[in-house]
């Protein structure tokens, strides 16, 4: 997948919130540092944006009709309220960021995730945004293969579904 890094950023930060099991204040600051988002101390009435926020982001995810995937993203982007901003912080080259850096977290984490969807809808097709396919998991993902073939969230799931399939087929079989 040839993304760039803001991009990707914003897209595998939307997958990640989306599967974060716990919606808390600590939970969420853990995983807005992860992904290097800056200033990212989230208060408890921050909580109930990111939830609300997550659930739309859900939108964009595993859906194989492509005006539906676009209207999601779409949608984000309009919430959003994206406006383009050169940035030069912590002493980088000129850069370009989705609000100014002054906005709140979670301005800007609605601006990166909702700009990472549509660079990758965009430049590379909605199949990128999946959903595992195992049946008990159905965890959102993004798709960095070369090839765009993936279609669980993680390895693991893949073998045990591969597995799962394998005892299927050998019960099926014995007499």
């Amino acid at each position: 997948m040839k993304q760039n890094h803001y991009g990707r950023l914003g897209a595998v930060l939307s997958a990640d919130l989306i599967n974060l099991p716990d919606m808390s204040a600590t939970s969420i600051q853990q995983l807005l540092e992860t992904h290097e988002i800056r200033r990212a101390e989230i208060t408890d009435a921050d909580v109930e944006s990111f939830g609300r926020w997550r659930d739309r982001l859900a939108r964009a995810f595993g859906s194989s009709d492509a005006v539906e995937q676009c209207s999601a993203v779409n949608d984000l982007l309009v919430e959003a309220t994206i406006r383009p901003w050169v940035s030069t912080h912590d002493g980088l080259q000129p850069h370009l960021h989705f609000v100014p850096d002054s906005a709140d977290v979670v301005s800007r984490v609605k601006a990166v995730t909702a700009g990472g969807l549509a660079f990758v809808l965009c430049w590379e097709g909605g199949a990128r945004l999946g959903r595992c396919m195992r049946s008990e998991c159905g965890r959102a993902y993004v798709d960095t293969s070369r090839n765009g073939q993936r279609r669980y969230c993680t390895a693991r799931c893949g073998n045990t579904e591969a597995v799962m399939r394998h005892r299927s087929r050998r019960s099926r079989f014995k007499p």
